[in-house]
C-alpha cells in the first residue's frame, strides 16, 4: 500500500482571505511531499475561482493539491481547497475521514468559512490537529482556532508585518500558540 493510499492521522487547516492567494502561493510549494498531515484550505474567493486556484497551487507544488469534493478521503501529504459557495467540514466513514461539503448558512458573511472547517478538524483529529490563520479581513477562523487549541492541537497566525490585512490574524491571535512571518509559516507547519 502506498503512502498516499493511507488515511491522514493529523490535519492542519489553513484560513485566508484578502492577500491569501499570494500567501498560499508562497506557503504551499514549500511544504514537502511525505508529511503525515493533510492540509485543508479555506480561501475566501468567488465562484469559479477556487478550482483554477487549486490547479495553480498544484502546478507550483510537489504536494498534490486539488479542489475538494464531497466524500473525498482525506489523505496525508495532500492539500484540499474548499470550493467557493460551500462550507467544507469532515465526517467519519468506514473508509476513514472524508470531506463533507454543505450549504449551511453563511457565517461571518462567507461560505466557505474557516470556523466550520477548523471546528470539524478539532472534532475529528483532536490533539493531532492544527490551525493557521493568514492575512484577511474579518474574524473568520478565530473561533475555530480556539476549538483546535482547546482540543490540544497546534495553532498559529501570520504576523502583522507580513499580512496584507491583519484583521483575521489579529482577532485569532489570542488563540494562537505562535505568530510567524509568512516566509516561516511552511517551516512551522512542517515541524508540527
Amino acid at each position: 500500500m502506498s503512502f498516499f493510499s493511507s488515511h491522514a492521522r493529523c490535519a492542519i487547516g489553513i484560513a485566508a482571505s484578502t492577500g491569501g492567494p499570494r500567501a498560499l502561493s508562497e506557503i504551499v510549494p514549500k511544504l514537502p511531499v511525505g508529511l503525515p498531515s493533510a492540509f485543508l484550505i479555506v480561501q475566501h474567493m468567488p465562484h469559479g475561482f477556487t478550482k483554477p486556484f487549486a490547479e495553480r497551487l498544484a502546478s507550483i507544488s510537489e504536494l498534490p493539491v486539488s479542489e475538494a469534493h464531497d466524500g473525498q478521503i482525506v489523505r496525508p501529504g495532500c492539500a484540499y481547497v474548499a470550493p467557493a459557495g460551500v462550507h467544507m467540514a469532515l465526517r467519519k466513514t468506514r473508509e476513514g475521514v472524508v470531506v463533507a461539503l454543505n450549504e449551511d448558512d453563511v457565517l461571518w458573511g462567507v461560505r466557505p468559512a474557516a470556523d466550520v472547517l477548523f471546528r470539524s478538524i478539532a472534532e475529528h483529529f483532536g490533539a493531532a490537529s492544527g490551525g493557521v490563520v493568514l492575512t484577511g479581513m474579518g474574524r473568520d477562523g478565530a473561533d475555530g482556532l480556539r476549538a483546535i487549541r482547546d482540543a490540544g492541537g497546534w495553532t498559529a497566525v501570520q504576523d502583522l508585518e507580513s499580512s496584507v490585512v491583519y484583521g483575521m490574524p489579529r482577532i485569532a491571535s489570542e488563540h494562537a500558540d505562535e505568530h510567524y512571518p509568512l516566509d516561516k509559516m511552511a517551516e512551522a507547519a512542517e515541524a508540527e
